[in-house]
């Protein structure tokens, strides 16, 4: 009994001290964030991106989009996508082997012929089948790739890289509502940074609950949905909070699936999305950080704190779990193939700093949570438990974390007034 209570309140110390170190840890992350927020909004760039929007003399970007039986959607989805204000962008719908009517319906809608094009196959996919493009000029933007299903994002994504001319693609999702000047506030860092930039993101927001007009937002609102409102809480957190912060330190691992921007060079010399990925886009990135290492080049990878881009996420319990799970699993997957960059100063601020991070605050907060209710449930039955400093420290943690996210959850509204 005595070695148990032992390893009782040898446990309490460790959880005590853990948590101490996971608070300090949040509050530098919430400091440097709020700089870089800060930073973003008062700093006087020497570009605005109203220049970007009226020159002929800038740089390519490719926004890559692959759809799979979309046919419901899928004309919609387009038309907003090709209302980008910016000089030199292509549309690339990649129909990834569509059972349904979605490429019909791109060809009805868009003019389409299959046209001869010079296709290199940079990064291995599965056979793609043909490429479309519109007889109609109004649509000379938009391009359509034809392949067989791939079973994957990453493997749909992967073509439209193959098939994109421009040295800058834009990957999201066919269904994501694109703010009209999302091209140009993203391609920004990469014209004005000395430094190579090889990715950026940028906030992303619910569109549950809103209302589209002509496949743009026309009015924002709280998600009603209880899962929806979580994950919206949650987007404040990572977005704003968790990797504003990562960028003022360029130890940025994740750039959303979502919406990210990306220096195509350096993707197909790590060999693209990996299609076997169940979080493609934090292995991906992970891939860009440790070649960048490896051949010493010095690079950023950015975030932007504008919201760009409005998605549906999930509004049931069985479609909310099964994506939280395919996350975690993402995150175990990546951590465990690219174990070898943990605490190798090899890799710089991605093996000091980032990985240990991911490790200790991201992949074991939630095994140690069920450990510690474990261990508190023990307490209670075998010795008793001071339930005034139990409730006491509960309620300081709460109102720590309750102040974090008013305090980036107002930046965040303040932020994004102006687009409305």
């Amino acid at each position: 009994m005595k070695t148990f209570e032992h390893i009782i309140h040898a446990s309490e110390y460790f959880f005590g001290v853990y948590s101490i170190i996971y608070i300090l840890i949040y509050t530098i992350l919430a400091i440097f964030s709020f700089k870089q927020i800060k930073k973003y909004y008062e700093s006087k760039n020497f570009l605005h991106k109203d220049v970007l929007i009226r020159s002929n003399d800038t740089i390519g970007v490719s926004i890559v989009a692959p759809a799979y039986n979309e046919g419901v959607t899928i004309v919609y989805n387009v038309k907003s996508l090709l209302l980008q204000e910016y000089p030199k962008y292509e549309i690339i719908i990649v129909n990834d082997g569509s059972t349904d009517d979605t490429l019909e319906k791109l060809i009805k809608e868009f003019e389409l012929v299959k046209v001869d094009f010079y296709y290199i196959e940079k990064i291995v996919t599965q056979p793609v089948r043909g490429h479309y493009k519109s007889t109609n000029p109004v649509y000379n933007k938009l391009l359509v790739v034809d392949k067989e299903n791939g079973k994957s994002k990453a493997d749909g994504s992967n073509a439209g890289i193959n098939s994109a001319k421009y040295p800058l693609f834009i990957c999201t999702d066919v269904d994501c509502i694109l703010r009209k000047d999302t091209v140009a506030v993203l391609v920004k860092p990469f014209i004005e940074s000395t430094t190579k930039v090889i990715a950026a993101g940028a906030a992303i927001r619910i569109a549950n609950s809103c209302t589209f007009k002509e496949g743009m937002l026309d009015e924002s609102h709280y998600p009603t949905n209880f899962f929806a409102r979580f994950q919206e809480l949650e987007y404040i957190r990572s977005f704003l909070f968790g990797r504003m912060a990562w960028s003022k330190i360029n130890g940025l691992l994740l750039v959303s699936g979502g919406l990210g921007i990306f220096d195509k060079e350096t993707v197909i010399a790590v060999g693209g999305y990996w299609h076997k990925s169940l979080g493609e886009d934090l292995e991906l990135i992970t891939r860009m950080r440790k070649y960048m290492h490896e051949n010493k080049k010095k690079f950023i990878i950015t975030y932007v704190p504008e919201s760009l881009c409005w998605t549906e996420v999930p509004s049931t319990k069985e479609i909310f779990l099964r994506q939280r799970v395919r996350w975690a699993r993402g995150l175990i997957q990546t951590l465990h193939l690219h174990r070898n960059v943990i605490l190798n100063p090899k890799y710089g601020r991605t093996g000091l700093i980032a990985f240990p991070y991911y490790v200790a605050c991201e992949f074991a907060v939630p095994i140690l949570e069920v450990i510690g209710i474990i261990f508190i449930i023990l307490n209670i039955v075998f010795f008793g438990i001071n339930y005034p400093f139990f409730i006491a420290i509960t309620i300081s943690v709460y109102f720590v974390l309750c102040a974090y996210y008013f305090d980036f959850g107002f930046i965040r509204s303040k932020s994004t007034q102006t687009i409305f």
